[in-house]
């Protein structure tokens, strides 16, 4: 016959109280899958505050605020996460921890130190590479074969935390940046809500992270996205990937700025760097080392189209990208 559990057991083995950090949809997409497949109490959310967005300016919630308002879950927007009032909040919710995902700003030592338990963050890379603000893309911009998700405690120090769990995935050849997150977010959800479970039955433990492999992920900028028509086309397609959709590669036609969404390397046929040759179903641009296919372009003040359908308009004019 089965032991009846201790009282220890009991405690240990009961659902946390968690406050949950985050702010853009992979946030949010995280938070729902704790709400809905994990026995955890959210008792609040903090989050980024509003924002400003289009030409009217109007403040617009956050993702995760969306989320956590139509939960009836109680949402804090510290303008700073060490403003003593959210200190004070934080500590009176008394949280067993506190998982992160992408929540866009430091926490102090002293917001650290309020849960039991600690902070839980999601990181989207393989530990200690790619730590910072744009793992997903910096692995697509070095041409990694594999990336993965890295579940941490966090600490004052960027990313540099004790590992609770990490799961590896190849990189699409053709996978750009946004679609290899979809599939790291559910990934991401699936283990954090597993060292979730780890803690709280006392099974989950830390190991420091690796002292070899470290790689910084700095947040990619709008220069970082030009295409520069001298460098090989197999380098230009993972920049393409990489910014794709965020902050999309970018090059001029006519003077004007135009977004390349999609595109693949291909093999040379006589074009110069920056040089548009356009078939019926196919448009090239000639590179420092092969050509660079184009799939789906974005013209100044215009919606994004089929590079083919762009090409129709040019009308047989020889047209170079700078």
């Amino acid at each position: 016959m089965r032991q009846a559990a201790s009282l220890t057991d009991t405690v240990r083995l009961a659902p946390m109280r968690l406050v949950f950090a985050g702010t853009p949809t992979v946030a949010a997409e995280t938070l729902a899958h704790l709400l809905d497949h994990t026995d955890h109490d959210v008792v609040a959310v903090v989050t980024r505050p509003d924002a400003a967005q289009g030409r009217s300016k109007r403040l617009v919630a956050s993702p995760v605020a969306q989320l956590a308002e139509a939960r009836g879950i109680e949402v804090l927007r510290p303008a700073r996460p060490s403003d003593p009032a959210f200190t004070q909040r934080l500590a009176v919710l008394a949280p067993d921890a506190c998982p992160v995902v992408a929540y866009g700003a430091l926490i102090p030592a002293s917001v650290l130190a309020v849960p039991r338990l600690g902070w839980i963050n999601v990181h989207f890379s393989l530990l200690p590479r790619w730590r910072g603000a744009a793992p997903v893309q910096r692995a697509i911009l070095a041409g990694d074969d594999i990336t993965g998700v890295s579940v941490f405690g966090l600490v004052p120090q960027l990313d540099a935390g004790p590992l609770f769990a990490s799961e590896s995935t190849p990189i699409g050849t053709s996978e750009t940046a946004g679609e290899l997150l979809s599939r790291l977010t559910a990934i991401g959800s699936r283990l954090l809500g597993e060292v979730l479970d780890g803690l709280a039955s006392g099974t989950s433990l830390a190991t420091e992270q690796p002292v070899n492999g470290l790689t910084l992920a700095p947040k990619l900028r709008a220069e970082d996205a030009r295409l520069d028509w001298n460098r090989p086309a197999g380098e230009l397609a993972r920049i393409v990937r990489a910014c794709n959709p965020s902050p999309m590669a970018w090059t001029q036609a006519a003077g004007e700025r135009f977004r390349v969404l999609l595109a693949e390397p291909g093999s040379a046929t006589g074009l110069q760097p920056g040089q548009v040759g356009a078939t019926k179903h196919e448009v090239r641009v000639g590179t420092g080392e092969g050509d660079l296919l184009l799939r789906r372009v974005q013209p100044q003040g215009r919606t994004p189209m089929a590079a083919a359908d762009w090409a129709r308009g040019l009308q047989g004019a020889e047209v170079h990208l700078r």
